[in-house]
């Protein structure tokens, strides 16, 4: 084997090790038994919201009104659902906005069901009933989020990997919903940059 060969091999061998790495980083909480699958979505872009692919972005400092840049994705019925997603603020003139929804389709109770947002300065936190989940959500650090719902029995949010909030769950309907969403005492401008996202169920 010559030189040139052997040094190939050993970068091939290194990019494949980095990958493994990488792919194993990028894995459910809560392992076991999981499925993976790909629902479809539609984008939202309502006020001054707008959508460029996984970047979201409130142009605006508009304190009220729907103002909102997201990704729908479909209704889910029953059983247990892990989303899974990286983001990060890029830029945070405002506050208090909604990065993640697990949103409740159920007639008669139709209504975001649990949403976490960030402060400016970083706080994370349940919109309903204000828990600081976390204080990582800071401009440019990248932020891994994790909600396995248990439907009729429990919600549970991780923050790069670590339980952070836990509340029961009624049965019905549900969807996931990702992007930036001004909340209703919050403001723009700001703009999230989402990755790496990923569905399962069992």
């Amino acid at each position: 084997m010559s030189i040139k060969y052997r040094v190939i091999a050993g970068i091939s061998a290194a990019c494949g090790l980095l990958l493994a790495a990488s792919g194993a980083a990028h894995a459910e909480v809560e392992p076991g038994g999981w499925s993976s699958e790909s629902p479809g979505f539609k984008v939202q872009e309502r006020g001054c919201g707008q959508v460029d692919n996984l970047t979201f972005t409130l142009t605006c400092s508009t304190a009220s009104g729907d103002q909102r840049a997201e990704r729908r994705y479909d209704t889910y019925n029953g059983g247990t659902h892990q989303f899974e997603g990286y983001f990060r603020v890029t830029s945070m003139g405002g506050t208090r906005i909604s990065l993640k929804q697990t949103f409740n389709d159920t007639d008669g109770d139709a209504g975001p069901y649990f949403m976490l947002a960030v402060e400016r300065g970083g706080r994370l936190y349940a919109v309903h009933g204000g828990d600081t989940l976390s204080n990582a959500g800071t401009v440019g650090a990248t932020v891994r989020v994790n909600t396995v719902h248990e439907v009729g029995k429990e919600h549970r949010t991780y923050i790069n990997g670590s339980l952070k909030h836990t509340v029961d769950s009624p049965g019905g309907s549900f969807y996931d919903k990702f992007g930036a969403y001004r909340t209703g005492s919050g403001n723009g401008p700001a703009t999230v940059v989402w990755s790496n996202v990923k569905f399962w169920r069992k």
